[in-house]
């Protein structure tokens, strides 16, 4: 099993950048795909970005392509998120997630964090 707890969500302007963290229990982290996933109010789920355990193959979806960047950090245990050029769009409570195999389905992702609120004003 694997814990998750996200971190370095918050306020910023159209424009603007963030940077989310989300650190994971368990000596396996590595073994695992992490992704983010996001949920804006009244909406369903919404896959963000993925990366594999083993090469750090990475894969994001079209509407975060070019402006965001996942990466993770095995040493640390870490997963990051970097936001850049934001819009109001991007407004959500963003979670990471961990799966067994490579895959962008939030269904397959069998571990989530709580989740970290990212504000985008106009």
């Amino acid at each position: 099993q694997v814990q998750l707890v996200e971190s370095g969500g918050g306020l910023v302007q159209t424009g603007g950048s963030l940077r989310l963290s989300c650190a994971a229990s368990g000596r396996t982290f590595s073994s695992y795909t992490m992704g983010w996933f996001r949920q804006a109010p009244g909406k369903e789920s919404e896959f963000v970005a993925a990366i594999s355990g083993g090469d750090g193959s990475t894969y994001a979806a079209n509407s975060v392509k070019g402006r965001f960047t996942i990466s993770r950090d095995n040493a640390k245990n870490m997963l990051y998120l970097q936001m850049n050029s934001l819009k109001p769009a991007d407004t959500a409570v963003y979670y990471c997630a961990a799966s067994n195999f490579f895959t962008t389905t939030t269904k397959n992702y069998a571990y989530w964090g709580q989740g970290t609120q990212v504000t985008v004003s106009s």
